[in-house]
């Protein structure tokens, strides 16, 4: 079974992969798209940031929905939807048509980490949850690091309509291994009886509940009277702010304001990626490590949260570094520790869940405020770099801003990491017993 469960893992991983080299491969295209379709910088944070507009308001339902189907069935939809929706960008003609087609890729990608949190949740016990949701959450990573070269070579051999097309492809390979490899532990033929008892006893919760039942103990709207899942929402935001300034305004940071040619940027471009994956599968095994040596789960998962959004406030240093090199390497730290906190993050869901049948429902939730900060980003970057005619020094400000109140949320604002009592799921918002 352990074999199984990382090739589960590893599974969502190769999805997260594909959901962001589809996701950033506009980003990658936007300085040659810009060009020939004659979209000012105001013109393309707009349509970058139509994506988030649809994903981060579907992350609610399809949360909810991945609760009630399982996550085989709503993570191949999610993937299906999002793949096609990248194809047929290549048919995009102007500002409309391409604001139109981001708007319905946000609404497929949307199914994907409320997903990949109830996959964790299922087949992990709370020692190794973070670790697997490093795995996970590291395909965002690799799907960034990859996005750059690949779509710029593709760009530069066949033009950028074509990268979409090929892009796109990659989903609809992965959705039939999926379907071909993916149970739950209790619908699997190579799990015994006493390997699922033994995983249910190591994940320390209640047994499993019929999703009908859990909405009757505890109902989906109830879930936003915990302070603690308000805290993982605003500290989700805060460090999804810095992360979507890497997967969209990235790439034109380094042609606009460092003068990349785009051979430059599918190479060099691509170090503060590739940092980051190591550094998410680190704070992985930090968080895990911390709990199994004894340390409350409270204090291991804080430890990495608070720590990573402390040291990606260095971001800001980039405004005043001598040379591209010392750039990078401020970006490298950032965004690595960046994905340190996220292993921690996205195994907050299962950690807090009041029942197995709302982790997904939890995933979405706070996905949903994380993914509100890609609106943020895009539009006040896009807007900034208008009127500061192409200056990046106050969005790399208050991205550095941002990181810091990120640590305070996560420190002060969440409660105890601990199942969310159900007792208390009807009660009013913010009352000391419920607060947790």
């Amino acid at each position: 079974m352990s074999r199984l469960r990382w090739l589960m893992i590893g599974l969502c991983m190769a999805a997260n992969a594909i959901n962001y080299i589809d996701r950033a491969n506009l980003a990658v295209a936007a300085p040659t798209m810009s060009k020939e379709l004659g979209l000012s910088a105001t013109d393309m944070g707009l349509i970058l940031s139509g994506f988030f507009w649809t994903y981060a308001v579907m992350q609610l339902p399809f949360g909810y929905v991945a609760d009630r189907v399982g996550a085989r069935l709503s993570l191949m939809v999610a993937v299906v939807w999002w793949s096609a929706c990248t194809a047929l960008t290549a048919a995009g003609r102007g500002f409309l048509s391409l604001l139109g087609l981001r708007m319905l890729l946000g609404v497929g990608e949307a199914g994907a980490y409320p997903s990949f949190a109830k996959v964790a949740a299922s087949w992990f016990p709370r020692s190794e949850r973070s670790f697997a949701s490093s795995i996970f959450d590291s395909g965002s990573r690799v799907g960034s690091a990859l996005a750059i070269p690949l779509v710029s070579w593709v760009i530069a051999t066949l033009g950028w309509r074509e990268s979409f097309i090929i892009t796109g492809l990659l989903g609809f390979v992965w959705a039939v291994f999926w379907m071909w490899l993916y149970r739950e532990p209790e619908n699997h033929p190579a799990v015994t009886p006493e390997e699922l008892a033994a995983l249910r006893a190591a994940q320390e919760r209640p047994k499993a509940v019929d999703a009908a039942e859990a909405q009757n103990q505890v109902p989906w709207l109830s879930l936003f009277r915990y302070r603690t899942v308000w805290g993982m929402m605003a500290g989700f935001f805060c460090l999804n702010f810095v992360i979507y300034f890497f997967i969209t305004w990235f790439p034109t940071y380094l042609v606009k304001a460092r003068g990349f040619s785009l051979a430059e940027l599918g190479t060099l471009g691509s170090l503060p990626a590739l940092a980051s994956i190591p550094a998410g599968w680190l704070g992985g095994f930090a968080s895990d490590a911390l709990y199994r040596r004894g340390w409350s789960l409270t204090a291991a998962r804080k430890t990495c949260l608070v720590g990573g959004m402390l040291m990606s406030s260095v971001i800001t240093l980039s405004i005043i570094a001598p040379n591209i090199y010392v750039a990078l390497l401020c970006f490298a730290v950032a965004y690595g520790s960046l994905a340190f906190t996220a292993a921690s993050i996205w195994a907050l869901p299962g950690d807090v869940a009041p029942t197995p049948a709302h982790v997904a429902s939890i995933g979405g939730i706070q996905n949903f405020a994380s993914n509100v900060a890609g609106i943020v980003t895009t539009t006040f970057t896009g807007f900034m770099l208008t009127v500061t005619q192409g200056s990046f020094a106050i969005p790399l400000m208050v991205a550095g801003g941002f990181c810091l109140l990120g640590a305070f949320i996560y420190l002060f604002v969440v409660g105890e990491i601990a199942p969310l009592p159900v007792r208390d799921a009807r009660a009013p918002a913010f009352r000391p017993e419920a607060a947790r």
